[in-house]
């Protein structure tokens, strides 16, 4: 189905069909981060090793979108989504009977290869159905819905790995993958495929990120969505070090981890809300001071000797508020530059966003994290990187603002 054979109304079944399809690969990869903090122990392994189970599965659902991107656009949105919903699956279940960490770094690696259709598939059918300002504005919806995805998931995998065990997490993983591939079976349109004569798929494939390369905006804005990811991605894999070393078991990390998701909902909230009056610019802008205003007041409480679990957790509040004004605008400038590549662009921005995020999560565990000052030095590191990025998208616009005039 094409943006031009959609219904004016959009039937909120198919948009909450879609918003599950997005969160899955998220919930799947969050809702063991309580258990990360006694896998060491489990497993007799370092914790850089353990970090390399997130890591692995961060690559992997990174890596896939940019084979799934321009297969979509080629052979079908469905076909696609259900492929990797089988994939994830056969992951969860092979990730529930680890023996080793070897064998569960593997697995994970398998259950983000699979979770990767979710992401781009899910982003590119927003594209195909929604224009102008309603895309901005639906992606707005999918950052709130992705938004209570960490703090739910890990709070639901601390209880389950104190009662069930760990094993219990990636047994949910496995019947809710079985549940939306069934969802996305019955319920998604399937997405018209290109009819004209088309060359190897390799080749298209290649053809089409040369393409994307040629566009300085779209290496901006996906330079951006990357480093805001890394920014999150090192919380994310570094907060149960860090609230451990205060004092915080696994089943209470879920209740200071959703310091940013739940802010980042309400930042979604107010751009979904706001856009159309104060513009994307301007939004942005506002995203970026409070981001890098959050992680330095984080850092500065850690560096003056204030370690305690809501000294960490609070000024983040900041930093999920601004990246709620900059992930919309930015995700539906990726998918927007070039309407007939969204698929293509989507696969891009993912696998970037989620590289950048693997190595946030990997020198997570190169450094000790006996208070949260190096995970804030390594924030702030990746925030400043974003926002130089940020800056030069708005330069190379005004420069082609001036040129129109």
């Amino acid at each position: 189905m094409t943006a031009a054979q959609t219904p004016p109304h959009t039937p909120a079944l198919l948009v909450a069909n879609l918003l599950a399809q997005l969160a899955f690969g998220l919930l799947a990869m969050t809702i063991c981060l309580p258990s990360m903090q006694e896998w060491a122990s489990i497993f007799d392994a370092s914790q850089a090793s353990v970090q390399l189970t997130f890591s692995g599965y961060v690559v992997a659902y990174g890596g896939l979108q940019l084979l799934y991107g321009p297969l979509s656009d080629r052979l079908g949105r469905k076909n696609i989504l259900l492929f990797g919903l089988f994939v994830a699956g056969v992951g969860s279940v092979l990730a529930a009977l680890a023996p080793n960490l070897g064998w569960l770094t593997l697995a994970r690696v398998l259950q983000g290869a699979g979770s990767a259709a979710g992401m781009v598939v899910g982003r590119a059918m927003v594209q195909d159905l929604f224009q102008g300002p309603a895309r901005t504005r639906v992606m707005a919806y999918i950052g709130m819905t992705m938004g209570l995805c960490p703090p739910l998931a890990t709070i639901i995998g601390g209880q389950l790995h104190v009662r069930l065990g760990w094993q219990s997490n990636f047994v949910l993983i496995a019947v809710l993958a079985a549940v939306l591939f069934v969802a996305a079976w019955r319920g998604l349109p399937d997405h018209q495929k290109a009819t004209t004569v088309q060359p190897h798929w390799l080749r298209a494939m290649w053809s089409s990120y040369a393409r994307l390369a040629r566009e300085p905006a779209f290496i901006l804005y996906v330079a951006l969505l990357s480093m805001i990811t890394a920014t999150f991605y090192t919380f994310l894999s570094g907060a149960p070090i860090v609230l451990g070393s205060y004092g915080v078991g696994p089943e209470g990390i879920g209740y200071y981890i959703m310091s940013i998701p739940l802010a980042y909902i309400v930042g979604n909230y107010l751009t979904s809300h706001l856009v159309h009056r104060t513009g994307e610019r301007s939004m942005m802008q506002l995203g970026q001071a409070l981001t890098l205003s959050g992680v330095a007041l984080m850092l500065g409480l850690a560096l003056a000797g204030w370690h305690s679990p809501l000294a960490f957790a609070l000024p983040l509040i900041l930093l999920g508020i601004g990246h709620g004004f900059l992930v919309p605008p930015a995700l539906a400038g990726t998918v927007s530059l070039v309407p007939a590549l969204a698929g293509s662009a989507a696969a891009v921005a993912g696998l970037m966003q989620q590289m950048m995020g693997a190595v946030g999560g990997f020198t997570v565990g190169l450094f000790p994290h006996e208070s949260a000052v190096n995970l804030g030095l390594l924030m702030l590191g990746y925030a400043s990187c974003a926002a130089v990025a940020h800056w030069l998208l708005h330069r190379l616009k005004a420069g082609a603002a001036g040129k129109v005039h």
